[in-house]
């Protein structure tokens, strides 16, 4: 029974109770007691009356103390249920407002003879002591793409990275500055934060992206500092893979608007390089460019026919043919370069100037870069190519204000390079069985050396300023006293976040340049989110005189299987054993009979995504 009602009936009781109370009737007496029995003396009515209101006001106090207690226990539960809802609307307005994606992964490696057995001063990648052949490690990365909805129509876009491709155990804990505590590494049982400058040569954490998005009635606008990815990603490659390393993030503001349903029209404006730039009342104040005259912009124009994920998964699903395509355009321009700005570690002056000054050199630069990406898709097959280059000119290729007395310094150069990659893709088995076939070409420069780092002069003798046959590489140009003998840059480098193979261009060379690439590939489907594959890299220069053969354009053979298992909840786990059969094309210059090493690599990577 509730309270309400016990009250309810405690209340009747003592009304029928009291109802019921005999009263003495006027003109009437009590009859006569018998004289056998004592007569006993009855209580006074009014005593009687008087123990029935006290029985009936306890039971009415209990009621009432039972009621107070019950509708308190009922507004402490009101109350907490008031509470669990308002912090389960709190969360979930924080969860509409948060969102959190990004991957952590961990990559151990073993690389073997990739010296290629060739001596110290012409070996292509960093190596161990003549007595060792191995080289093994471990590298990690954790990265964090937090978005900030602000309303359905408003956002922010951050991603960083968390100890960025940090070596395992290269920041111990007795590292620079050492304490003194450890005199012997032995004893060394503790990593320490990467801090650059210190301990590292990059912080522990690293910004990518951050950028506004605004969807407006009429388009999308997006400003700050974001990733950039075109086509394939042979030119432009946000590196968002989980085995990327490298990736291009840009300083931007675009707006991308669809005029017709899946035709979509992005003008951008990108700052490319600031130049000089100042701090007038200390670090805490706004910084300002000191001069426009020496920034490097790009004014970008893509124009695309595109499909979203969803549209391209139903129209397969129904058996219809997916064609995507498009254009995009950049033209980059700078008059003048601040001498010696990027040269050396930023430092404040104490006119709040950033780096030393060394003045401007007039540069009169202009560059064009179209890129052109296609692709058509159905069920069983896809094919999809990009081709791009770069046209323009450098009008003074002057590195300091010294160099402007100097003419044999002050010669223009020419720009003249274009490349392409091209997939085919073929489905077989509903799927489980993939066959495919890449091809890729760079545009080539007969100076010597492969240009894949033109200001990283590799030279076999010293004393040399530009590229001698039989070098690895430096600039794609050669000027001195009198003129030029070659004023053009005619080699096309890819995107150093494309991948083609393990060895050859993603670590002797670099990036694919000055070369025709074709691989096949082949991948099955044991069960759900089992793979196995393997592929075959043939490279070879466009010129000779690129190798460090001087005389052979064959470069390798590179082979690669592996493995791959992914499970629904983001787990990853890869393995992939490389071998390299180097040809003749990286033997050293003057010796057609230089027996060559077989390099190997075994690389293994375990992620997790969210």
């Amino acid at each position: 029974m509730s309270s309400n009602a016990l009250l309810a009936a405690l209340l009747v009781a003592s009304a029928t109770a009291t109802a019921q109370t005999p009263e003495p009737q006027s003109g009437t007496s009590a009859p006569a007691p018998e004289k056998a029995a004592p007569a006993t003396p009855e209580a006074p009515a009014d005593s009687t009356e008087e123990r029935i209101r006290q029985e009936v006001d306890k039971r009415v106090e209990a009621a009432k103390q039972e009621m107070r207690e019950e509708i308190r226990a009922q507004l402490a539960t009101q109350t907490l249920s008031t509470d669990w809802q308002e912090e389960w609307v709190e969360e979930k307005r924080k969860l509409e407002l948060f969102s959190l994606d990004g991957y952590f992964r961990l990559r151990p490696n073993l690389y073997y003879q990739f010296s290629l057995g060739k001596p110290q001063n012409t070996r292509l990648f960093p190596s161990p002591r003549p007595s060792e052949k191995t080289q093994s490690g471990a590298d990690m990365r954790l990265r964090l793409e937090p978005t900030f909805n602000i309303s359905e129509e408003v956002r922010v876009k951050t991603s960083f990275d968390v100890l960025d491709n940090v070596l395992l155990g290269s920041t111990p804990s007795q590292s620079f500055p050492s304490d003194g505590f450890y005199l012997f590494d032995i004893f060394n049982d503790g990593q320490t934060s990467p801090r650059s400058a210190v301990n590292a040569l990059k912080d522990s954490i690293q910004v990518r992206e951050a950028y506004g998005e605004v969807s407006t009635p009429v388009g999308l606008l997006r400003f700050g500092r974001m990733n950039a990815q075109w086509g394939l990603g042979i030119v432009r490659n946000d590196g968002n893979c989980l085995d990327c390393d490298f990736g291009d993030q840009v300083d931007r503001v675009m707006f991308v608007t669809e005029p017709f349903e899946g035709f979509y029209v992005t003008p951008m404006f990108e700052f490319n390089s600031e130049g000089r730039y100042a701090y007038p009342n200390g670090l805490e104040s706004e910084p300002v460019d000191i001069s426009n005259a020496d920034d490097s912009t790009s004014l970008v124009l893509a124009i695309a026919r595109r499909d979203t994920p969803q549209q391209v998964k139903a129209k397969l699903d129904n058996n219809q043919g997916v064609l995507n395509y498009g254009v995009h355009f950049s033209w980059r321009s700078q008059r003048y370069a601040a001498a010696g700005l990027y040269t050396s570690a930023p430092t404040l002056n104490p006119d709040g100037t950033v780096g030393p000054s060394q003045g401007f050199v007039p540069r009169n630069a202009n560059l064009y870069i179209p890129d052109v990406w296609l692709r058509y898709e159905e069920k069983k097959f896809r094919v999809e190519l990009e081709l791009a280059a770069y046209f323009g000119s450098i009008g003074n290729r002057a590195m300091t204000t010294v160099d402007l007395n100097n003419p044999d310094l002050t010669q223009s150069l020419g720009v003249t390079s274009f490349g392409g990659a091209a997939v085919g893709e073929y489905r077989l088995l509903n799927g489980q069985l993939n066959v495919q076939l890449e091809l890729g070409f760079a545009s080539g420069d007969r100076a010597p050396g492969f240009g894949a780092y033109p200001g990283r002069l590799r030279p076999r003798r010293e004393n040399a300023f530009f590229t001698q046959p039989g070098d690895i590489d430096g600039p794609q140009f050669n000027c001195g006293v009198g003129g030029c003998s070659d004023s053009s840059i005619r080699n096309f480098r890819f995107n150093r976040a494309y991948r083609v193979d393990n060895i050859l261009w993603r670590e002797l060379i670099g990036t694919v340049t000055d070369a025709f690439y074709a691989k096949p590939t082949i991948r099955y489907t044991l069960t759900q989110g089992f793979d196995a594959f393997g592929s075959v890299i043939y490279s070879q220069a466009i010129y000779p005189e690129s190798t460090p053969s001087g005389a052979s354009r064959a470069l390798g053979i590179e082979t690669n299987l592996g493995a791959r298992y992914e499970t629904e909840d983001g787990f990853v786990a890869r393995v992939e054993w490389s071998v390299l059969f180097p040809l003749d094309g990286l033997k050293d210059i003057g010796l057609p009979s230089q027996d060559l090493a077989t390099a190997h690599s075994i690389r293994g990577t375990l992620g997790i995504r969210f």
